[in-house]
């Protein structure tokens, strides 16, 4: 990978264009799920337009063709390139068909991003029977990139875009599908965004010896699609809670991200952050996390990482757990 800088360079207002200021990643092959929208459009475009070989994984492939028209102009224009493949995170069926289909391909990547993801749904199941998020968001990624953790090459990354909505919950590896536990939306969305760090950990952990690396990422908070399970009102009455936490803390008050701003840890963790510093970490503004134990309120804190989502024997438990699960062992 290529590191033109250190990663104290970079901050929460750093843009993708930032990140890859005098990057070249001309023969660089690079997968992203959830590029239809978001900041997996901009992850996929500013890639591409660096030179990168992006492959885009998308459940509407007829919404993600209109979606990308800009990266496919990017990559055009400075020597990058841009494919779709099909890809329902929500269906092991369809994981497993796109999984198939890129290994027949036998053409390897260097970074892997598992960006695609949902949020605060209401209660409901994936295909296989799974609780919508933990189904999509955890077990879905978890059998496509270890069915395809072969093409990552030496020297290669998974980044897991997970999210500082972790805090909210611990995995619960006893009700995983809320059959004896009152559902909560972002409960839900916490487990699903801890099994995501649990999972790179446990990745990193698996691959390193092999000299492929993963860490998760924290975007940021950004006006995106994933958003749209929650209404207005819930989410101006949450924006109102933080600031009151955040002045309360002697804090400025809370900043969305730009798009392009929320793309650039998925981008620096990716392709430009040393290995060796973000091996089994959890970034968030273009650095690794600091590390919140379990036992200190969260109260105003809006960074950092709980220690319950990068413990390394809570990271194997969940692996197994997550075999059992999709029948399916790695």
């Amino acid at each position: 990978m290529t590191n033109i800088l250190e990663a104290t360079s970079f901050g929460a207002t750093s843009t993708t264009e930032d990140v890859l200021s005098g990057v070249n990643l001309k023969g660089k092959r690079i997968l992203v799920t959830g590029v239809s929208a978001g900041i997996g459009t901009e992850t996929a475009r500013s890639l591409a337009a660096h030179g990168a070989q992006v492959v885009g994984a998308v459940r509407d492939l007829n919404k993600a063709k209109v979606a990308t028209e800009q990266v496919r102009e990017d990559a055009a224009a400075n020597g990058g390139s841009f494919e779709l493949v099909e890809l329902d995170l929500a269906s092991l069926k369809s994981v497993r068909a796109c999984a198939d289909g890129l290994l027949a391909k036998s053409e390897p990547f260097d970074v892997v991003i598992a960006n695609a993801g949902v949020m605060a749904t209401a209660f409901g199941h994936t295909v296989d029977g799974f609780e919508t998020q933990f189904g999509t968001n955890h077990l879905g990624h978890f059998v496509l990139v270890n069915r395809i953790a072969a093409l990552i090459r030496t020297g290669g990354r998974l980044i897991n875009v997970s999210s500082a909505g972790h805090r909210r919950a611990n995995v619960d590896l006893d009700d995983p599908n809320f059959e004896r536990t009152p559902y909560d939306p972002m409960v839900a969305y916490g487990r699903s965004k801890t099994a995501n760090v649990l999972f790179a950990v446990a990745f990193d952990q698996r691959h390193r010896e092999r000299g492929v690396g993963a860490a998760a990422v924290h975007p940021g908070i950004i006006a995106t699609e994933l958003v749209r399970h929650m209404s207005p009102s819930w989410l101006q009455t949450r924006v109102d809670e933080i600031n009151q936490q955040l002045a309360a803390a002697g804090k400025p008050p809370m900043q969305w991200k730009s798009i392009p701003q929320g793309a650039a840890t998925s981008v620096w963790a990716g392709v430009v952050a040393p290995a060796g510093e973000i091996g089994g970490s959890y970034c968030e503004d273009c650095h690794v996390a600091s590390i919140i134990p379990d036992e200190v309120s969260i109260g105003a804190m809006t960074d950092g990482v709980r220690a319950y989502a990068v413990d390394a024997k809570a990271a194997k438990t969940l692996w197994k757990k997550s075999e059992e699960l999709v029948g399916e062992s790695f």
